[in-house]
């Protein structure tokens, strides 16, 4: 799931962090922008890509919508959500971002965040100058094509969600949740059959298009089809090819 000049608006809650950022020794690079650099690449990216590595606490806004897109922002760890407000003031969950995910696309084309970037846990982020990124673009091929693949990705995985709404019913919507957020773990070294949910059931619900009752209800329904096992925000992950069962429309296994 990115001027050397960062505009102060989109920081007004962040905190400094007192690491020193070194891509080279994070665990993240391989799903990250370095990904495919040689070590020369990247010790002469290291010291310009990241300007810095912030803090956002729980509930604190990592940019506002309308904030200067001076930056992208890289998930070093915790847990976002992004969320659209329309004039009447109706909120929308459009993504939920991990780490190794970054978050900031939507404003590259007009200079200015399109979204809210909320943090749904003690989070970090590695902030990643705009202009820096595209002066290195410039300099290495690779750099490059890793961006764009990256920007293609994002759009790939709007298109899913706009899939997903206007195609599934309410259990398709939660298995295919459930599933994505099963390979996005798996993809980062971490444990697939165990999910811990960072996102409140409402929140799912927003983000699918669902009234929280419906999430709660079809969670229960999975646990007692044996293909979770479901502990408050602790998901287990009993039976993921039932899942993909289900989200392909055939018959469950006997």
């Amino acid at each position: 799931m990115a001027d050397m000049v960062i505009g102060t608006a989109a920081f007004r809650p962040l905190h400094m962090a007192t690491c020193k950022v070194q891509c080279s020794n994070c665990n993240l690079r391989e799903i990250c922008i370095p990904v495919g650099l040689t070590r020369e690449e990247l010790t002469y990216v290291e010291n310009r890509l990241v300007a810095v590595r912030r803090k956002v606490g729980r509930g604190e806004m990592l940019f506002h919508s309308g904030d200067a897109h001076d930056a992208l922002f890289a998930v070093w760890t915790g847990f976002f959500k992004t969320v659209v407000t329309s004039e009447q003031g109706r909120e929308q969950i459009v993504g939920f971002h991990m780490a190794g995910e970054l978050i900031g696309f939507g404003g590259l084309g007009s200079g200015r965040h399109d979204v809210d970037a909320i943090a749904l846990e003690d989070s970090q982020v590695c902030v990643i100058p705009y202009a820096e990124l595209a002066s290195l673009e410039r300099e290495l091929p690779q750099l490059q094509k890793q961006f764009h693949t990256l920007v293609s990705r994002e759009i790939a995985a709007d298109h899913e969600v706009m899939f997903l709404l206007g195609s599934m019913h309410a259990e398709e919507r939660v298995a295919a949740f459930l599933l994505n957020l099963m390979h996005r773990l798996r993809a980062r070294g971490f444990s697939a059959s165990s999910v811990l949910l960072r996102m409140s059931r409402g929140e799912i619900g927003n983000f699918l298009g669902l009234k929280l009752e419906t999430v709660s209800r079809t969670l229960s329904k999975f646990h007692a089809d044996k293909l979770l096992d479901v502990r408050q925000r602790q998901i287990g992950i009993l039976d993921p090819a039932g899942l993909q069962r289900l989200l392909d429309g055939l018959p469950a296994a006997r």
